[in-house]
């Protein structure tokens, strides 16, 4: 298909076609570990009076240990490569000394080759290129100091700014005056440039809030273990900096990296807490982790705030009021919410400066990350950049290297000291987090505002890439949520139950841990995703949390539960003695099921049959929908039976998969190209024809296989369930393709402007058309468990178990299936993969057909685990009046609330509308209040308990938190 053309991806597409450095595998051209160095040091007498550095100089990052101490990280490309020994030798000082050095077999940016995603090289070798004692001239880097920053004054201020000619001449004069034999002359040359800087700004000069930063990715291109070791390098950098420099400000995100430290390097982790307490060391961000912003499921998000800003509590007596993502890719629309029920109110993030196509209409706070030679430039940069001139006089500037780069140095703070108030230069200011915010809030009334998603204009590929970890995502996160309800049920009806609440914390952590911007979207090398998929499925993992209730046993009965609070009718299976599924129906909440010679509790008058005709089309109804299958597996027919209403357009064939070309312009796991478009294949080959698998009764399914590719293999059994809306597709794919993007398409009958997609606690619609360059640039997007096409009376909605990417154009939906980038991680997808997808057709709004609860059933099965024969009645625990709401989550309320004998009742409004419902349940409630996302109780929060239950009013998408006190 023609795809809009944008000129610099088209450029640079051609440009990397033709490369011998990148993408050499498709184009024309075409290991962690530290070492330990004792340094036995022997000052000479005769530097007495003298200020002695150790000077330390590799490509591998290094950390300096004292007295079995960490004191000092060393990383050359963040200019720490010097350890001050004294600043003043004194007689009394020892003048011989031993110190440790440990050094990591790996750069800032990891251990690739050639290039800084390249996948890690094993046979990479870290060259130690020096190991001095030195006398450190501080005179000598005072004037360099002095004269790096008039000539940049002289170079970026421009010809037209007097200030820039001033700059240049006090330069020129200083070279006269001093005489580097004669270190006399020294103080006469500073004395000119003291002159320049002393020279004051007027009062309407921009404010830049400068605070030291020190990104660090918490697994990136290394691997978990190595970010405790970088976060230690940087951060015993930090203190050992503030030591020296008390108005030093530091902002540091990510909980998980304090408590990394705190159990990895008790004494620095002390020292923090000291300069947290005087207000120098700032903990932001109030999540556990910086995550990726569009992929974890709402319930994900509120545990971020949650397991974060309780730490923080606990660790510093307070909570962040900051909510700090500057690096992730793109911000769900539900984020202002969940920050708010978390305590916080302000944002940063620079992250949207990246877009491809589109500039950021708006600043408000802008951030710019600044190197020790370029911290001038930067600020310019910053005020330059800022949208919002007139509207606000202040700006951020996180300065500092990160990843491992030890944070802000020396140079910078002491070049900024010079530029505290000079005139023709921005006002700067070492502040807080805090205190930017409190000056933009005072001038909110001029600041514009956005409403809805904030959507990046690239690694949209993120959506799609290391299908594995999204599942694993996707699934840990269903688990979670099912032994929470059950654990909380279980409390309620047994006093003796003890709710596993250190265990599920442990697993939440894992969970959170893993939805990391860069671990969850799938950027990372091979090692990280070996750490993730572990933590999913190994014998500590979240996979392993249903094994506490003793599923899997055998007993003469079976309990249907059901995790969900609406009533379902599907068929379930159970597996037999002999190792085959006994197919039944179950359309209770909760139910145990008897089993004896045959499954009669079981009732279903609604049989189907497929029917195979001579051209090896099947056809499939089940009295809700009837479908019509050819030998490719193509959907040629799909009706709604009550309205004969056609789906598949004529000439069409749905559940048609395509292949596509994968190279973008570099970030090669990040993302997909516009271009791509133009590069589809259908997959036309077949290996086995379509044939009839399951005969009919409760269940029927047809399969076949398809070639995908040079090498691939796609086998689908597409099953049809008695009384079930929808037409199910499970899917199995041997993956070896290289930088190729398989979809699976389904053009509709459908004509709308707009498609919606399920987001965190709600959805949102975007644009079916290109009909500006804001909506082509969400050629691919992103969604939860569904996404819809709905014209008035009737629609087609795509749902599925464990997918993200998506798209919408015209009326046809799309869903992205698998990719296979080779940057950083060289086998990223490479495999077996099974996934479920369906397709659902339906009259009216999608609101009104259900599918969002269709969704959630597809995503959360019925499970069906042993029991005794003792009949049981069926028994709902909650219930919910409208189906406009949805309960989300059942857990037990936190330490410090009833103390174990308390739940949070999470709920949320999906359909977009202002609703009044009814909260019911037969568990022993003793009191109900409102609470924040935090689990504290909200003021006037206290709900009558009245005979129909708990009142609710929701205004759309609107989460609430209800706390129930049980009775005994």
């Amino acid at each position: 298909m023609a795809a809009i053309k944008h000129r610099r991806t088209a450029l640079e597409r051609v440009e990397k076609f033709l490369s011998d450095t990148y993408f050499t595998d498709c184009n024309l051209r075409g290991r962690w570990a530290t070492c330990w160095f004792k340094v036995e040091l022997s000052i000479p007498p005769a530097w007495a009076g003298r200020e002695v550095h150790f000077v330390w100089e590799s490509d591998g990052e290094g950390m300096v240990w004292r007295d079995a101490q960490p004191v000092q990280g060393l990383t050359k490309e963040g200019e720490k490569t010097s350890y001050i020994l004294t600043r003043s030798l004194k007689e009394s000082e020892p003048h011989s000394l031993t110190l440790y050095v440990e050094l990591a077999c790996n750069g800032l940016f990891g251990a690739g080759q050639g290039s800084m995603i390249a996948p890690p090289d094993p046979d990479r070798r870290v060259t130690l290129s020096k190991a001095e004692l030195v006398v450190f001239n501080r005179d000598v880097y005072e004037l360099l100091m002095d004269l790096e920053i008039l000539l940049d004054m002289a170079q970026l201020l421009g010809e037209e700014n007097q200030r820039s000619f001033q700059a240049l001449y006090t330069a020129n004069q200083m070279v006269n005056v001093c005489d580097v034999t004669d270190p006399s002359t020294f103080p006469a040359a500073h004395d000119l440039a003291a002159a320049i800087f002393s020279q004051r700004n007027g009062e309407s000069q921009h404010t830049i809030h400068a605070m030291g930063h020190c990104h660090i990715d918490s697994a990136w291109l290394w691997p978990y273990e190595e970010t405790i070791r970088k976060c230690a390098r940087s951060w015993v950098t930090v203190v050992h900096l503030m030591e020296h420099n008390p108005e030093l400000t530091f902002a540091c995100s990510q909980a998980q990296q304090f408590q990394w430290v705190q159990s990895c390097y008790p004494g620095l982790y002390a020292r923090i807490q000291d300069l947290v307490a005087k207000g120098q060391f700032i903990p932001v961000g109030g999540t556990w982790v910086e995550m990726d912003g569009n992929l974890p499921s709402g319930e994900s998000m509120v545990r971020q705030f949650l397991q974060g800003q309780r730490f923080f509590q606990e660790q510093f007596g307070r909570i962040c009021s900051e909510f700090w993502l500057p690096d992730t890719f793109g911000y769900s629309a539900q984020l202002p919410q969940l920050m708010r029920g978390s305590g916080i109110q302000r944002f940063l993030t620079q992250k949207l400066s990246w877009n491809l196509v589109n500039s950021f209409p708006v600043s408000s706070a802008a951030f710019s990350p600044g190197d020790a030679l370029g911290v001038l430039e930067s600020m310019l940069k910053t005020v330059k950049n800022n949208k919002d001139k007139g509207r606000v006089n202040h700006s951020a500037f996180l300065f500092g290297f990160g990843d491992g780069g030890g944070g802000p140095t020396q140079k910078m703070l002491d070049r900024m000291k010079r530029m505290r108030d000079t005139d023709g230069l921005p006002r700067v200011q070492i502040s807080t987090p805090d205190q930017l915010f409190s000056v933009l809030e005072k001038e909110s009334s001029q600041l514009c505002t956005w409403v809805g998603e904030l959507f990046l204009e690239l690694h949209n590929g993120t959506y799609t890439t290391q299908a594995r970890i999204k599942k694993g995502n996707r699934e840990c996160e269903r688990i979670l949520h099912d032994v929470e309800v059950l654990s909380s049920l279980a409390v309620a009806q047994d006093t003796a139950f003890q709710y596993p609440a250190s265990q599920l914390q442990q697993l939440w952590r894992l969970l959170l841990l893993n939805q990391f911007h860069d671990v969850l979207p799938g950027s990372c090398i091979q090692l990280v995703v070996e750490d993730a998929l572990q933590y999913y499925t190994g014998e500590q993992g979240v996979g392993a949390a249903p094994a506490w209730w003793g599923w899997g046993g055998s007993s003469p009965g079976s309990l249907v539960l059901n995790t969900l609070s609406w009533e379902r009718t599907e068929v379930i299976a159970t597996p037999g003695p002999d190792g085959a599924e006994t197919l039944g129906m179950s359309d209770l909440a909760v139910a145990l099921v008897s089993e004896p010679s045959a499954p009669t509790v079981w009732v279903c008058d609604t049989c189907f049959w497929p029917f195979p005709k001579e051209d090896g089309s099947i056809t499939m109804e089940n009295g809700v929908i009837a479908v019509c299958l050819d030998a490719m597996g193509h959907l040629t027919s799909l009706q709604l039976l009550d309205s004969g209403r056609e789906s598949v357009p004529d000439g069409c064939c749905a559940n048609q998969f395509a292949l596509f070309d994968d190279v973008p312009l570099y970030w090669d796991a990040w993302d997909v190209m516009d271009y791509h478009l133009e590069t589809r294949k259908p997959v036309t080959t077949l290996l086995k024809p379509l044939e009839i698998t399951l005969a009919g009764g409760l269940r029927g399914s047809v399969s076949f296989s398809l070639q995908v590719g040079k090498s691939s293999t796609l086998t689908q059994e597409i099953i049809l369930d008695a009384m079930c809306p929808y037409l199910r597709f499970l899917t199995q794919v041997e993956w070896k393709e290289a930088h190729k993007f398989l979809k699976v398409e389904f053009p509709v009958q459908v004509r709308s402007t707009n498609a919606t997609y399920e987001i965190q606690f709600g959805h949102l619609q975007r644009p079916t058309h290109w009909n500006t360059s804001w909506d082509w640039a969400r050629f691919e997007v992103w969604a939860h468990k569904w996404l819809d096409l709905s014209e008035h009376g009737f629609g087609v909605a795509l749902l599925n178990d464990c997918k993200y990417g998506a798209s919408a154009h015209r009326n046809v939906l799309s869903l992205s299936l698998l990719r296979a980038p080779k940057s950083p991680d060289a086998t990223a997808d490479i495999g077996h993969h099974q996934f479920t997808y369906a397709v659902m057709p339906h009259r009216g709004s999608f609101q009104e057909a259900g599918v969002i609860q269709q969704a959630y059933n597809l995503n959360f099965p019925l499970h069906v685990v042993p029991a005794s024969r003792a009949q049981c009645p069926a028994w709902s625990a909650f219930s919910v009046s409208s189906p406009a709401i949805v309960l989300e989550t059942v857990k037990q309320a936190g330490a410090g609330v009833e103390e174990g004998r308390a739940v949070v009742v999470r709920l949320y409004e999906a359909l977009g509308s202002t609703v009044t419902a009814w909260l019911q349940t037969p568990l022993p409630v003793k009191e109900a209040m409102l609470c924040d996302l935090l689990e504290r109780p909200l003021a006037q929060g206290r709900l009558p308990l009245e005979q129909q239950g708990l009142r609710l009013s929701f205004t759309p998408f609107r989460v609430l938190s209800v706390l129930l006190v049980w009775s005994h």
